[in-house]
């Protein structure tokens, strides 16, 4: 059986309040549609078809540089005259056995939920994802026979008061076979209280035509939670994060507040991992056995090995750092940043593509780019690699076991060899020979009876 997604992601979404199309807000930094979409490929449909209105040139943007497969393929929906209307724009790049419907506001759908709910989809059966609420107001109802098979939906505005007594709702994700969709969506009516041509009204249209409905409901409530507006939005992100802090928790990690995590990407885990408050992982992060972060850090794109500490409001991104290496508090390690084992970073030191050998260590106050600093070497409070002229960026080499006194700037392109020694203070301009000291500072002059100046009247 060959399966077609189609995800509805045309509406403006007014309760927003936002320039920016609702399906691009986003949760766990990434867009709700592309959630969805995320969603959709983990079944590896044959196709997936993004049906695009309001702010579609912003909705096909952010998904230019996508290479995924299957491709994904747009149907613009020029005027949002309901969600029957917006699957018949699709239809045309719909040649699959059967067509499985998701939206592109509800992000939070389980790829383990979406996998059970098509199976129980073929050629003459529809799969209708239901929900049981305690308060149902707003959302169509599903009428079931006196057999309690389903009969047809009713949506709210258009309910007798006997059919919004119904407790059980419709989700609106929905798959079904390609060929009865394709008959009947030309067929669809807008006779109803919003003047919309309604895809619910397909589910009457099934049962006349004697195909057999089979429903569905998913492993969690807020599976299938719409968001209209930011408070809904935001409550979404919350479930999110608690799902990815118990994930974590349950791989063996401590998170001390699981409510004040947030995990934006995909984080592998050793076991004995701490992650106190305010820790953000974006990106792909993979954390060793026993790495400790501390709070209010900031972890992007980088790998952390055994043992390290990170500590306090450190920004990782790019990284990669080795096992029991020590970070901040207080630093910033930017893209290309290597740490070997037993380095350590202090409070208020910068890195930027550069490579800190096994022991080597700036404990505070350095900016340090375009760098190769050896095993065991010092680098001095202050000290800064001068490595950009304005135009061009050039590297600076210190050798094992270097030591650079304070307050030094080496103006790069630079060597500094094995065992050097660089005094404080010092503008190095030119290379300096292993095993040697380096001294490039103004004569100190002490002027016996000097008068500071005094405040003009």
């Amino acid at each position: 059986m060959t399966l077609a997604t189609i995800i509805l992601a045309a509406g403006k979404g007014t309760r927003m309040k936002s320039a920016l199309p609702k399906v691009l807000h986003s949760i766990a930094g990434k867009s709700m549609v592309g959630h969805v979409v995320e969603a959709a490929e983990s079944l590896a449909p044959d196709s997936i078809t993004i049906v695009y209105g309001h702010g579609g040139e912003h909705v096909r943007a952010a998904f230019a540089e996508k290479k995924s497969e299957p491709k994904l393929n747009w149907a613009l929906q020029e005027k949002q005259l309901g969600t029957g209307h917006a699957v018949a724009q699709a239809m045309p790049f719909v040649n699959e056995d059967v067509v499985l419907i998701l939206y592109g506001d509800v992000p939070l759908i389980q790829p383990s939920t979406l996998r059970d709910f098509i199976a129980q989809a073929d050629e003459g059966t529809i799969a209708l994802m239901t929900l049981n609420m305690d308060n149902p107001s707003g959302y169509g109802r599903i009428i079931r026979g006196a057999d309690g098979r389903v009969q047809r939906i009713v949506e709210q505005k258009d309910a007798n008061d006997a059919e919004l007594a119904v407790t059980e709702i419709n989700t609106g994700i929905l798959a079904c076979p390609r060929a009865f969709l394709a008959k009947v969506l030309p067929d669809l009516k807008s006779n109803n209280a919003q003047g919309e041509y309604y895809l619910t009204d397909v589910i009457g249209m099934a049962v006349r035509a004697g195909l057999a409905i089979s429903t569905m409901q998913p492993q969690q409530p807020w599976e299938v939670d719409g968001v209209n507006d930011r408070v809904q939005l935001a409550r979404l992100e919350r479930i999110y994060q608690a799902v990815q802090a118990e994930n974590l928790m349950r791989a063996g990690v401590t998170v001390v507040d699981p409510a004040r995590l947030d995990v934006r990407g995909q984080v592998s885990c050793g076991t004995d991992i701490v992650l106190d408050i305010n820790t953000v992982l974006e990106g792909a992060v993979s954390l060793g056995d026993r790495v400790s972060i501390g709070p209010n850090c900031v972890i992007r794109n980088s790998s952390i090995g055994a043992d390290a500490v990170i500590e306090a409001n450190s920004v990782i991104d790019g990284a990669v750092i080795g096992a029991h290496c020590h970070v901040g508090p207080f630093a910033r390690l930017r893209p290309g940043t290597k740490l070997e084992e037993h380095a350590r970073i202090g409070n208020f030191v910068e890195t930027k593509n550069t490579r800190f050998g096994s022991g080597a260590k700036a404990n505070h106050l350095s900016y340090l780019g375009d760098a190769d600093i050896g095993a065991n070497s010092n680098i001095g409070a202050g000290t800064i690699t001068c490595n950009y002229d304005g135009v061009n960026k050039s590297k600076t080499v210190i050798g094992n076991d270097a030591f650079i006194g304070s307050n030094a700037s080496l103006v790069a392109p630079l060597s500094i060899g094995d065992g050097a020694t660089v005094a404080a203070g010092s503008v190095i301009t030119g290379d300096v020979p292993d095993k040697s000291l380096a001294v490039a500072r103004g004569k100190q002059r002490n002027i016996s009876g000097w008068q500071r100046p005094k405040k003009k009247d």
